[in-house]
């Protein structure tokens, strides 16, 4: 019972990745093309912010007419637009795979992706962005560290660092020692310290 409802959702799922047009079976699950992907293609869909405004800007109404532009936030308008991008780029690469394919045909995947592509899309959107987030964050850390770093070694090769700092380490030097001493000196006034070294003796 387990299998037979894992196999019916693996088939809903591979349902909405493909349309058949005209008997031939056409991905529109830009992923599903990556055997065929360079890695400068791969790299291309999988980044957003690849596509410039002004092919984006004019697909807004395409892709979502059912909103007002208007009332969205900064950070809505970027969900949006990024996932406009990736309906233009899998369209792209469904047109350059299936160079066969006719306008009318191509409208026809297109309003299947309106459909059943616009909450998987997003979805991986938000993903995209949050793991650019994290790597973002992961160099700043690193310069940061490396920055603090490198400021550390510039002070301590000046030469009035050298200066400074080496009176301070004859202190604690002399500091150390006249410590080490007082207490030799102060053990060896100890009948009992006299006491141990003779019995040793």
């Amino acid at each position: 019972m387990v299998k037979s409802n894992s196999i019916n959702r693996l088939s809903t799922a591979l349902q909405q990745d493909v349309v058949k047009i005209a008997g031939k079976t056409i991905f529109i699950n830009p992923f599903l093309y990556w055997r065929r992907f360079d890695q400068n293609t791969n790299r291309w869909l999988r980044e957003p912010g690849q596509m410039s405004d002004e092919q984006i800007r004019p697909n807004r109404n395409r892709f979502y007419p059912e909103i007002d532009w208007g009332d969205l936030t900064s950070e809505e308008i970027l969900l949006k637009d990024a996932t406009i991008e990736m309906f233009l780029k899998t369209l792209d690469l469904i047109s350059t795979f299936h160079p066969h394919l006719s306008s009318g045909q191509m409208l026809e995947i297109e309003r299947k992706m309106s459909i059943t592509k616009k909450i998987p899309f997003e979805n991986w959107v938000k993903k995209a962005f949050a793991k650019k987030k994290r790597l973002a964050l992961k160099e700043k850390k690193k310069f940061q560290r490396e920055r603090f770093i490198s400021q550390w070694k510039e002070w301590f090769s000046l030469e009035s660092t050298h200066q400074a700092i080496l009176p301070i380490i004859v202190m604690i030097f002399v500091s150390a020692f006249i410590g080490w001493s007082a207490g030799i000196s102060k053990n060896s006034c100890n009948p009992y310290f006299e006491q141990t070294i003779k019995n040793n003796i």
